[in-house]
């Protein structure tokens, strides 16, 4: 299959970025009952990726655009690629590009070198690039050093820190300081509640990420993607 130069991240929208973590049977069985929208965003979550390897992405990419193909609209999948980028930025992103995403994540605890070549190369082959700021103290200050900015700055809380460290926040207060230095959309990945992905979005998050919901409970992720989209815009 062909497929298409990804689809433009509309400003003016939000989006829910639903990761897929466990196994492809689960991630099919979710994607079949989504809904059709253009502010669903697919992700085929890191550890998705080492357990069948990059080409989970073509499989992820098909099975939303079968669903998409039932609505009247005409809408295409956008599907991420979490590699988590720490090395051989350009090698990773042709990668993603041949299996199909339409932007691939690098961390930005990563050289420098590395996430400038990264970013080029998504730009290059007309992927989005996004940076991934967990146990990142200081993310403008990373972002600061680079030749270009990514289109997606990511901050996050990761999944060990919400386990075991209670008291570690997802960093809201960053979102704002990033976006009066430069017009970059902002995810949030660490919260899955619907309270919290509706605070995300109230602090000026561009996506919200989700995955506990999607690892765990194929009726919770459906619930919770159907209210958002019915109560933010």
């Amino acid at each position: 299959m062909a497929y298409l130069p990804p689809p433009i991240l509309n400003r003016r929208q939000r989006y829910l970025q639903v990761a897929f973590n466990s196994t492809l049977e689960d991630a099919r069985d979710i994607i079949a009952e989504l809904p059709a929208s253009n502010r669903i965003i697919i992700e085929a979550g890191t550890p998705l990726i080492k357990r069948y390897g990059i080409g989970v992405v073509r499989d992820l990419y098909n099975w939303y655009e079968d669903r998409l193909l039932e609505s009247e609209e005409e809408l295409q999948p956008y599907v991420v690629a979490d590699l988590k980028t720490m090395d051989r930025g350009s090698t990773e992103v042709a990668m993603a590009k041949q299996a199909g995403a339409s932007a691939v994540v690098a961390l930005g605890s990563a050289p420098a070198e590395t996430l400038n070549a990264f970013i080029a190369e998504c730009s290059r082959r007309g992927i989005d690039a996004m940076v991934d700021m967990m146990n990142v103290e200081y993310p403008l200050t990373v972002l600061s050093a680079l030749k270009t900015w990514p289109p997606v700055v990511i901050l996050h809380r990761g999944v060990d820190e919400t386990e075991f460290n209670r008291e570690k926040q997802i960093p809201y207060h960053e979102i704002q300081r990033l976006k009066g230095s430069r017009n970059v959309l902002i995810a949030i990945a660490g919260g899955d509640t619907p309270r919290e992905v509706q605070r995300s979005i109230f602090n000026g998050a561009d996506i919200a990420v989700v995955w506990k919901s999607v690892f765990n409970n194929t009726g919770g992720t459906i619930r919770l993607v159907e209210e958002f989209l019915k109560e933010i815009r």
